[in-house]
């Protein structure tokens, strides 16, 4: 595991308009210029707004968004993530793309639809759990209101990867509004400590379409929920270099998942 730079991009998305979204991040990651991150990390549906008008807004995996998205990554020569609307085989996904500068994306599909939105009822949930890899990093992907089940986001001891247990990040795109503040902080504080883990958490601001109020509240945590950096409720784009030693250590010292119950997912 090498040190990793991650850069979070707190942003307004511009309410359902994909081309001003195009113009607006792709202005703020040019800011990262000559800073070396190998990580960018974008909102949730940052293209669109968290958008139930899937009809408009959605596009295929070869639309002008993925292309401009692949193009930034190569451009500014570090992984881009965040997520989009994607219509594929008849279905709507809230789908996170983890965009390569070579070009290569992984891709999830956000597991739980926020259900007091109606995200259920025009969106298909994913059922995979990727884990990527980046400068020895071990990264699982999420996406907003995932982060309220630990289930799905357990960390396990893995022997056989340098970190010693299946992730060693946690990133997480949100659009959480203002009104569930605390349990933003408060989840992800949780979310790093039970699970040994370093978190990069990037939220919205502004106000969108339906008129909710988003207060930002970026993060990156130690495994410890202690802040490394925190974004509060302006447009910011701030770079955060994570040393693996402390983590490793950390590990060392409390190693609580030797205490863990054993338990599998069910698809």
């Amino acid at each position: 595991m090498q040190t990793l730079t991650i850069s979070l991009v707190q942003g307004d998305t511009r309410w359902h308009d994909a081309a001003a979204n195009r113009d607006y991040y792709g202005a703020l990651v040019r800011r990262l210029a000559g800073q070396d991150s190998d990580l960018v990390i974008l909102p949730e549906t940052f293209l669109s707004g968290f958008t139930n008008d899937t009809l408009h807004q959605a596009e295929g995996m070869d639309g002008a968004g993925v292309r401009w998205l692949r193009a930034l990554a190569a451009e500014i020569g570090a992984v881009v993530t965040g997520s989009v609307v994607i219509r594929e085989d008849g279905h709507n996904y809230n789908r996170l793309l983890w965009m390569r500068p070579d070009g290569h994306c992984t891709q999830y599909d956000k597991r739980h639809l926020f259900r007091m939105a109606g995200e259920h009822e025009r969106y298909a949930a994913g059922a995979a759990r990727p884990i990527v890899e980046i400068k020895g990093w071990r990264a699982l992907p999420q996406v907003c209101y995932d982060l309220r089940f630990p289930v799905w986001l357990r960390n396990r001891r893995n022997e056989s990867v340098a970190g010693g247990m299946d992730y060693d990040l946690l990133v997480m795109v949100a659009n959480w509004p203002e009104p569930r503040r605390h349990a933003w902080r408060t989840l992800l504080r949780a979310r790093a400590i039970e699970n040994l883990t370093c978190v990069a958490a990037v939220n919205r601001i502004g106000r969108d379409g339906n008129g909710l109020d988003y207060a930002g509240d970026s993060v990156v945590l130690d495994a410890l929920g202690q802040p490394l950096a925190e974004l509060g409720r302006s447009e910011q784009v701030v770079t955060v270099r994570l040393d693996p030693a402390p983590l490793l250590e950390h590990r060392r010292r409390f190693p609580a998942w030797m205490d863990a119950d054993s338990f599998s997912l069910a698809p």
